[in-house]
């Protein structure tokens, strides 16, 4: 794991010499650490920003196989956990400061699954978890969670969020 690194202005503590913003702090008290973010990986942006409205854009987990054929539920739920930190790192570098974040108002999981496999929003309940432990109310989010039977370089999660964000 990685320590917190990119935290800028905004309330909060220090750490390791790192001014933390308030969301930075509840990260670290819930002992979730975020990775370094993520390039895109082809002529994509990881956000953009249209107003208020910040579209982020998919990230796959680094968990590779289908659920219910080579991975259980609970590993892939901790795939959707480790997916959106992930997300919360791309965003994060684009905002300067996730205490920018209104709300959490969409999160779209696609899950790969075995053809007989049902479990697709426990999956994503694991990212889901994340969001409403970190953010609180504003964590809560509309949600869609669909099996597929591929995903790209056969990861087991992708995740894409729409969020609110001032300044």
């Amino acid at each position: 794991m990685v320590a917190l690194s990119c935290a800028r202005e905004g309330p909060g503590t220090t750490v390791g010499g790192v001014r933390m913003g308030r969301i930075d702090t509840r990260l670290t008290q819930l002992g979730f650490v975020l990775p370094p973010p993520k390039p895109p990986v082809a002529d994509y942006v990881g956000c953009k920003q249209t107003g208020p409205l910040l579209f982020v854009s998919a990230l796959v987990s680094e968990m590779r196989g289908a659920a219910g054929a080579d991975v259980d539920t609970d590993a892939a739920a901790q795939a959707a956990e480790s997916t959106v930190l992930g997300l919360l790192a791309i965003i994060r570098d684009h905002l300067g400061n996730l205490d920018r974040v209104v709300s959490v108002d969409k999160m779209i999981g696609f899950v790969r699954s075995a053809p007989t496999f049902t479990e697709q929003p426990r999956v994503v309940d694991g990212a889901s978890r994340v969001l409403v432990s970190v953010f609180g109310e504003v964590g809560r989010h509309a949600r869609t969670a669909t099996g597929v039977a591929q995903l790209p370089y056969g990861a087991t999660v992708q995740l894409e969020m729409v969020l609110t964000v001032h300044g």
